[in-house]
Parts: C-alpha cells; structure tokens; sequence
C-alpha cells in the first residue's frame, strides 16, 4: 500500500471518478495489517506465526443491490471494480437508500498507552505464553491439559467513497486466553480467562494471579457438589452481566435482525417497556479505551453513543447505514468488518448496563434460597432464548453467601429476564475480553460493562 495520503487519494479519487456513475454507491477499502499468533497446547507449540497481509476490497450498490470485490494485489484493483459493479447491477431491482453522513476527509490514530507490541521480538511474546503455561500445570497434579492463545493485530485501513469521504484509521488490539482442564476420575471440569487491550503489549504481561486463578477454579470444582436444578433468585458479576448484555440483547438490538425478521421487528418496538425504570442500557465506539472504541465504522460514519434502553423502555437500536435508510433512522456508527474479505454488517462496539444504587452487599439481602453467579465458562442465544455457564458459583441461604456449587448454567428468555431484574448494583467493570461473531465475521474486538444484577426466577441448570 502506498504510504502517503496524498499518493493514495490521487490514486483512489481518479478511480472513483472514472467508475461512481456507473452504481448509486461506490466505497473502497485498502487495508494494510501486521499480527502475531501463539497457541500453546500442553507445552506443545501448535501455532508460532508473524505476518503482514496486504489487500482490500470494493464494495458498490446499485438499486438496492450490493456487489462485494476483494483482493491483494492492487494491480487488480480495477478488475474488482468491474466484479463489484457487474455484480451489483445484476441483482439491484428495487432502490438504493443510505441514510446521509456528512462526507468526512481524516486521519486518525488510535494511541497507545505503552508499548507497541509489534516492537516486543516474537521470542519474547513466547517466553510470556510458556511462563503462563507453567502457571496453569503447577497448581494441582490434577491439572490434564492446558492452553495458552496469544494474539496481536495492528491495521491500518483507508476509506474513500464516491460521497467524497477519505479516512485512513489505524488501530493495535492484543487479546490473550487461557485455559486449565482438571480430572479426578469421571469428574472432569475447566477454568478459563480470557483479557485484551487496546492500550499496551503491558496490560498481557501481569496476569499471573488470573492465570492462576483459572487453573485453582477448575481443581476446586472438582470436589464441589453439582447446583440442584430449580428456578432460583439469582445475583450474578458485573462479568456475567456483560456477557448477558452482549449475547442475549445486543445482537437482537442490531437493525438488520430487525428489518429482516418482521417478527423481530414487531417485538422490539421503540417505546416498549422492557425492563424497570432503571435499567439504562447503552452501545458505542465514542468511550475511548476500549476494544470496541474507533473514530469511524467501517462506512465512514462517526462513532456514536447509543442509548438502547432508557429508563427500561427501548429507545434505539444499532444501524449501518442501510438500515438506518430502511428504518427511517440515524445511523449510528455500528458498521464493522473484521477485514477487507468481509463486507461491513451491523456489529456491537461497546455495550453496557449503566451503574445502578443498590449497594452490592444488599442484592442478597432477604434471598431465603438463591444463587450467586461470577465470571463466565461459555454461553450460546438462539433469537430471544440463552443459555449461559458460570465460571463460580455459591448457594445463597437466608440472605448470606454459603457452600460452593459447580456445573452452573442460567437459562431464559431475555426480554423476561429483563423484566425480571429485582436491583442493579452501584458497581462496574468493563470487561475487555470479547470477541464477537456473527456472519462468519468471528473474533471482531468488543467491550462489555455493567453493574452485578439481582433477577427473579432465572431457570439454574444442574442435577436434579
């Protein structure tokens, strides 16, 4: 890719000149990413790679219909411009709408706080993954198998359309997981920590007491009686709220599950009442900081604040700009793709519950028999319904913490569970370990935050 703005806007405006007047619409994107990929299984390196990939892609709309190029070579690129536009006029039949964005001419830098990774020599980046592998086997004997995943990315990506919009942003996002399996006989149970950063290669290299964390959980579990089955009042983690805020109600909030499922559509009704009046429930790029934090999506939209639930009623829902078109709304700067092989769909960013007052000792205050709920081991949402598994978990008796139980899984309807929430703690933790998927699209950096929550007859999954 060519380093210079100018070279590159001489380069992309001729382009867009000789080709716009054939589509409606006409973006292209160059992307330029460097990364680095470790995964330990056991002490056995299955994955020690370096390497920097070149390409982009075209994408062009033609009466509603959408043609998508990609490549590496970017002598090919007026080649793709053909593809996407042939393509585009081949199944556009009805008309193009775009919700406006002002055209917008930048260069942004997402800064780093510490140390680039990519100055950090990969010899390092795999004496961290094995120091943290040692960690997890010298817990227990008990401790079978081990993983350790160390991941860097940093692009830089630039955006002209034919609107007039020239944006070149780049970005570093670091991500590291860990996992510990212990057996005892046929009990067999895992630990797991999962934590990234947009900020500095540091924020990975003092982890030890998580790392050992994950492996003690899962040799604890061991001997833990398993939950009995019930419908319980349940307190869970500002962790497991974040995974619950994410999972089970962001994706039903991004618009193109909504204009696509009319039944959707009909169900999240700007101004139904979902929750109680202080449930906030909010999504955005604009907070700075965090994995799922940029100065423009992936059409050129400013990132936003959006606010989701306001006062426990609908108030918004995450657009591209198609589908804010389609809806008659705002867009909202939630157009992301993972790379230049992707076209840009709508996408959580950060998504979070904001702080409540209810002091976090009090959410089980007058429980007779409940369940306490932290961090997280896995989870899957099918449309409205979801299903999650606690990384810990405790009886609640009498309003007080009791005995430790394992094999944990909270299971419901989201918009009942919603309404369900009895009290929000005036606690908060971002959590910045999410890889989000959707599409194909996996792995795409985001945010969640939130208070601890107190929620009435949630269905806890165990030995009945």
């Amino acid at each position: 890719m060519p380093n210079k703005l100018a070279d590159i806007q001489n380069l992309l405006s001729d382009l867009i000149a000789r080709y716009s007047s054939r589509v409606d619409y006409l973006m292209i994107r160059l992307e330029e990413a460097e990364g680095t990929d470790i995964f330990l299984r056991g002490e056995k390196v299955e994955t020690l790679t370096e390497g920097i990939s070149i390409g982009g892609h075209i994408r062009t709309c033609y009466k509603g219909g959408w043609g998508l190029s990609s490549f590496n070579q970017l002598a090919t690129i007026e080649d793709r411009i053909e593809e996407a536009i042939a393509a585009a006029r081949l199944v556009g039949d009805e008309e193009t709408i775009l919700a406006d964005v002002t055209p917008v001419q930048a260069i942004c830098k997402l800064p780093l706080t510490g140390t680039d990774p990519r100055l950090v020599p990969l010899k390092q980046k795999q004496e961290l993954c094995d120091r943290y592998t040692e960690i997890l086997k010298s817990v227990d004997p008990r401790i079978t198998t081990t993983s350790v995943r160390y991941g860097d990315i940093a692009q830089r990506v630039i955006i002209a359309t034919s609107e007039g919009t020239l944006i070149e942003q780049s970005w570093v996002d670091m991500e590291m997981r860990f996992a510990a399996t212990a057996r005892n006989g046929d009990t067999v149970q895992t630990g797991r920590e999962t934590t990234g950063s947009r900020k500095a290669y540091q924020d990975l290299t003092n982890l030890d007491a998580q790392v050992q964390g994950a492996a003690q959980r899962a040799v604890a579990a061991l001997s833990l009686p398993p939950v009995k089955g019930n419908t319980y009042t349940v307190v869970i983690d500002p962790i497991l709220t974040g995974l619950f805020v994410h999972e089970a109600f962001g994706h039903l909030s991004e618009a193109d599950m909504a204009y696509e499922n009319p039944d959707l559509l009909e169900v999240m009704t700007i101004g139904r009442r979902f929750g109680p009046p202080e449930l906030q429930i909010f999504d955005g790029a604009a907070p700075e900081g965090h994995r799922g934090s940029y100065f423009y999506d992936d059409e050129g939209t400013p990132a936003t604040t959006t606010q989701l639930i306001k006062d426990g009623i609908l108030e918004g829902r995450l657009h591209s700009r198609e589908t804010a078109g389609k809806l008659n709304a705002a867009p909202t700067g939630n157009a992301r793709c993972l790379n230049y092989h992707f076209s840009p769909i709508v996408r959580m960013t950060n998504t979070w519950i904001e702080r409540g007052k209810t002091p976090v000792a009090d959410l089980i205050t007058g429980i007779k028999e409940g369940v306490y709920a932290r961090n997280w081991l896995g989870g899957m949402t099918n449309g409205e319904m979801f299903t999650f598994s606690a990384g810990e978990a405790w009886m609640i008796r009498n309003g007080q913490i009791s005995e430790s139980v394992r094999d944990v899984t909270l299971s419901g309807n989201v918009f009942q569970t919603l309404a369900d929430i009895e009290a929000i703690g005036d606690d908060f933790y971002w959590d910045e370990s999410g890889g989000c998927g959707k599409g194909g699209q996996n792995g795409l950096p985001v945010g969640c935050g939130g208070p601890s929550l107190r929620i009435r007859d949630v269905v806890v999954g165990g030995e009945m």
